[in-house]
């Protein structure tokens, strides 16, 4: 985090966005959430995505800004929410998201193929489930020589994503990797971790390391039945996974299970 006399200050991350790292840094989280704020050069109003926790200190500095037009939520896990209302009670912006439920102010549910107009920006919503149901991420297609994409949790700036299963499904996780990968060589800005050139080629390597799972999966299977259980099937393709992400792993694992046979049903 990188922080002045008087506590964190936003770091550049793009040509039209900023971010600043909360303190909430976890297993889950890596350093902590990164939030963003987007503005047009020369333009007094920014636009704040994924508030992060609710941490006074961060949030003033988000407040701060500028003119705050619009707060943006990718989804609904708290490291991202939880300071949304206090956020839109210090600047009086509505806050968005797909789900209704973290929607503050005037703000309505996001649509999956809408541009937003704010801040001088034009901001393209893009439905990504699998993570969770409500993932989406914000494409800035005038951001730098590819444009940029705020990618959320769908992915990190390093590992790689857990599925919210049930919630989540890898069904449409890979769907959204198609969608992501569509947008070739825009910049990834991931809630997690740093900065990723080339959407595409990273939504590629995460196909290829969920196919490598899924071959895992199936190995596991072969040995253990066709039924096991997810926490058996974990033990057996992450016998070296650190407990503080085997919750994590398991809800992974039945994500994936719950794909093959799924597949395996329309044979």
């Amino acid at each position: 985090m990188v922080t002045s006399a008087s506590g964190p200050v936003l770091q550049r991350s793009s040509a039209l966005t900023q971010f600043i790292l909360a303190p909430n840094p976890g297993p889950m989280s890596l350093d902590g959430t990164n939030s963003y704020v987007l503005r047009a050069p020369g333009h007094a109003g920014a636009v704040v995505v994924d508030p992060g926790p609710l941490d006074e200190a961060h949030l003033q500095v988000l407040a701060g800004a500028g003119s705050v037009e619009l707060i943006l939520v990718t989804h609904r896990h708290a490291d991202h929410t939880a300071g949304s209302a206090r956020l839109h009670q210090l600047t009086g912006a509505p806050v968005r998201a797909a789900d209704p439920a973290h929607c503050h102010g005037t703000g309505e549910p996001l649509v999956d193929g809408e541009v937003i107009s704010a801040a001088g920006l034009k901001v393209s919503v893009v439905a990504t489930p699998g993570h969770t149901s409500d993932s989406v991420c914000f494409h800035l297609p005038g951001d730098g020589p590819h444009g940029s994409v705020l990618s959320g949790d769908t992915i990190l700036g390093r590992g790689t994503t857990m599925l919210d299963y049930p919630d989540g499904t890898l069904a449409d996780y890979l769907a959204s990797l198609d969608t992501l990968e569509a947008l070739g060589r825009a910049t990834v800005l991931p809630a997690h971790g740093p900065v990723l050139p080339s959407v595409a080629d990273i939504a590629q390597a995460y196909r290829s390391h969920r196919m490598e799972r899924l071959a895992q999966i199936r190995e596991a299977l072969d040995g253990l039945g066709r039924d096991a259980a997810a926490d058996d099937v974990t033990d057996a393709v992450y016998a070296d996974v650190d407990p503080s992400v085997r919750r994590a792993a398991e809800t992974s694992v039945a994500a994936q299970l719950d794909y093959l046979r799924r597949e395996a049903a329309k044979e």
